[in-house]
């Protein structure tokens, strides 16, 4: 099977980077803007002449709080992002309890990813290895000094070796195709939401607990603050599900297909790589890691092998294409 397209690839997972980089500041900064909108709309006003409180949204003071905000926000995402960014690999591979994988530990699995990377002709990768024994492989990192495969020691024990090298090799093109900087970049954004989201929810909780609702009439305003509050987190919790469905819809489900294609290139066997799908569909996942943002990154995602109306829900966005369609494809080669 002759596998193409690989800079078309790139270049569109590059461009998704930059679209994200770009929509994610607009988003957030929107939100904030919202945030303060409604929060001024419920605590200025005016009484008219029958004495009822009548809420006025100030834009002019919306927008200069906005300004002298703004700059904050911006500098301190900037930074939050900047680490995750540049330790992610770290992070991960702190998560999942991988250890480097060096030549004279496991010389087996170590030649297999130097003899890929020498038939594709890229750097070759940090090698880790989990000790797990369910079967999962996957790839990360942003750039050369950071690009890592990872798989288990379950998926070593049961796969042989050219059903290893497909593997390897799937992964091998995901990282060739820009497909991990990519994923790195919307995991980061959806992280950073979820944080303002949750920071959100617990300021509505302790409000509604520990605030109170007035009944006051003449405490009217502080009454409307807490509904303020409460439509603030609901907007907030929208914006937030929003950006995260935008991100998964730019993660493309045709990476796994391109992944296949090009593992199936490299291992120079489509069939193997096939067989190991199928055992890998049998007990995949990886320990007791149960972080969806790094589940997006595994070969076979764990949700997928539900069975039944959650097996539809979980495929209206999914990241990863079905397994049976994609072991079919590769059959017909």
């Amino acid at each position: 099977m002759r596998y193409v397209g690989i800079q078309s690839q790139i270049k569109s997972n590059n461009m998704k980077s930059m679209l994200l980089l770009l929509a994610f500041p607009v988003i957030l900064l929107g939100m904030i803007w919202i945030f303060l909108a409604i929060l001024n709309y419920f605590s200025t006003g005016y009484y008219d002449q029958a004495g009822y409180f009548v809420n006025q949204l100030d834009s002019d003071s919306v927008n200069w709080t906005f300004t002298k905000i703004a700059p904050f926000v911006i500098g301190g995402v900037a930074i939050w992002f900047a680490i995750a960014y540049f330790s992610n690999t770290k992070m991960i591979q702190k998560a999942v309890g991988a250890q480097p994988l060096m030549r004279r530990e496991n010389p087996r699995v170590y030649n297999i990813v130097e003899n890929l990377c020498m038939a594709c002709g890229m750097d070759m990768p940090k090698v880790n290895v989990v000790d797990d024994p369910q079967l999962n492989a996957f790839a990360s990192g942003i750039d050369k000094n950071s690009y890592t495969v990872t798989v288990t020691t379950g998926l070593l024990d049961r796969l042989n070796d050219e059903e290893l090298a497909g593997v390897i090799g799937h992964e091998l093109t995901h990282i060739r195709n820009r497909d991990t900087r990519l994923l790195i970049t919307s995991i980061i954004f959806v992280g950073i939401i979820s944080t303002v989201l949750t920071l959100v929810v617990r300021m509505i909780y302790n409000r509604m607990w520990f605030g109170g609702f007035s009944s006051n009439r003449n405490e009217k305003s502080n009454g409307l603050s807490t509904m303020a509050i409460m439509v603030i987190g609901a907007i907030c919790a929208g914006i937030a599900y929003l950006f995260v469905m935008l991100t998964r819809f730019a993660i493309s489900r045709k990476r796994e297909y391109m992944a296949d294609a090009g593992g199936a290139e490299l291992c120079g066997n489509p069939l193997a790589l096939a067989s190991a799908l199928r055992k890998i569909s049998n007990n995949p996942g990886l320990g007791d890691v149960e972080r969806e943002d790094i589940a997006q990154m595994y070969i076979i995602h764990p949700k997928q092998m539900a069975h039944g109306l959650m097996q539809f829900l979980s495929g209206l966005f999914a990241t990863h294409p079905s397994t049976e369609e994609r072991i079919r494809i590769l059959e017909q080669f």
